[in-house]
């Protein structure tokens, strides 16, 4: 276990150089594959960590800290195809300095160990919870970029370097709600499966956070097909529904974890 501990700090000091250099250097055509690069030594990291590999007994390792990591490691992924497309050098930066600094604090609090899952539907449960905080990530990344757009449109400013001058705003706004969409699917089949298939489910402050997140977001799909919510109302409506995921799984996680010290049941 601790030759476990020792290649998981290697790999994810070599994920976290891999992505300062991508931060530092967002705008340099010739270094473009540094971020690629440590995208990709990421996921070896989340693998030995999540997958619990080293462990005494065969399980899997969570918590807040690997769950905001997986996270910045799919809404880079998305990132990544779609940069192909519409060069976006300042949210390379900041995704590259937030996944740096989500590396380093799963190195910190790895999680606890889960030997056992309470059912054989709860890896799919936390599987479909994970993809649904990795869709409203890159929901969430494309209102900002949205509102930045906007502003300066109002404001006839010159383009922003970290927006495509020829990116469409409507295009943007078109799949900022597409991913808004994917990801309220996707929870809503990950709430079922909690509720239904895993014995624990109890009314908690993480599950209650999580179905007024749902809530919220679902909410927002409603008001655009409705009444044709756009702008900054949308923007304001995902935000806050974004908070409250956030705060369901990782804020819950944080205190239990971190603050208050107990184990996580």
């Amino acid at each position: 276990m601790e030759t476990s501990g020792q290649v998981l700090i290697a790999v994810s000091a070599l994920a976290a150089l891999a992505y300062l250099g991508a931060a530092l250097n967002a705008g340099r055509e010739r270094l473009q594959w540094l971020l690629p690069l440590a995208w990709l030594v990421h996921a070896v990291a989340l693998t030995i960590d999540i997958a619990g590999i080293g462990l005494p007994t065969p399980g899997a390792r969570f918590g807040f800290a690997p769950a905001l990591s997986a996270t910045l490691w799919l809404v880079l992924a998305v990132y990544m195809i779609e940069s192909r497309l519409l060069p976006l050098p300042s949210a390379r930066r900041v995704l590259a300095g937030l996944a740096l600094l989500a590396v380093l604090v799963a190195v910190a609090f790895p999680g606890e160990s889960r030997p056992l899952a309470g059912s054989p539907w709860a890896p799919l449960h936390w599987v479909l919870g994970l993809a649904s905080y990795g869709l409203f990530g890159v929901a969430v990344l494309h209102a900002v970029m949205l509102n930045r757009a906007e502003r300066q449109l109002r404001g006839h400013k010159p383009s922003n370097p970290g927006v495509s001058p020829g990116l469409p705003l409507l295009r943007l706004e078109r799949l900022t709600f597409q991913f808004v969409a994917a990801g309220v699917i996707v929870l809503s089949l990950a709430i079922l499966l909690g509720w239904w298939f895993t014995p624990h489910w109890r009314w908690d402050h993480k599950n209650l956070l999580a179905v007024l997140g749902w809530i919220v977001l679902s909410g927002l799909l409603a008001g655009r097909r409705a009444f044709g919510w756009r702008g900054r109302l949308a923007t304001r409506w995902l935000y806050l529904g974004a908070v409250l995921l956030l705060l369901s799984y990782a804020g819950s996680r944080f205190v239990l974890e971190v603050i208050l010290q107990r184990p996580i049941v």
